[in-house]
């Protein structure tokens, strides 16, 4: 896995930018889905789907591609973000915000803040996300400039 130097956030709290994956990191996008999928809650998916998700943002194959935000608090993951690219722009956003979750002990202490900013930052192009209208996030999102443009609509085979 391929990942940037930590940034320092504050004492205790710091921000790892994942971009690739390797074959012995598995255990590591292992920890990251766990985490996913826990602390997702009602807002989640199923496991294969978080890891595939992953998978897509860490291997640098054609049409693939993202990165992952991990923060973490004395060595302990607390707040993951994953962004995957969609090779397009202009007619559909560059990005999408797949996955953001913070562990339920750190909620409302702005860690999902840090790592939104980290992923504006490091983003080239728009991003969309998709959010439920009862989500609590759902307010974060409007305060750091995300609009509701469309009413998504989606067929399921």
């Amino acid at each position: 896995m391929r990942n940037f130097p930590q940034e320092k956030i504050t004492e205790s709290l710091t921000i790892e930018t994942i971009t690739s994956f390797d074959a012995p990191s598995f255990l590591v996008i292992h920890e990251v889905a766990s985490f996913l999928y826990k602390h997702l809650d009602e807002y989640g998916d199923k496991i294969e789907d978080i890891t595939a998700c992953l998978e897509f943002a860490l291997h640098k194959k054609a049409g693939t591609g993202g990165f992952v935000l991990v923060a973490k608090e004395h060595d302990q993951i607390v707040g993951v973000c994953v962004i995957n690219t969609t090779s397009m722009s202009g007619y559909i956003p560059s990005n999408t915000l797949v996955y953001i979750a913070t562990h339920a002990s750190t909620r409302g202490k702005g860690i999902g803040s840090h790592l939104i900013k980290k992923a504006i930052q490091l983003c080239r192009g728009g991003i969309a996300l998709h959010v439920e209208p009862d989500n609590p996030a759902k307010k974060l999102y409007e305060k750091l400039g995300f609009t509701n443009k469309y009413l998504e609509m989606r067929l399921e085979k």
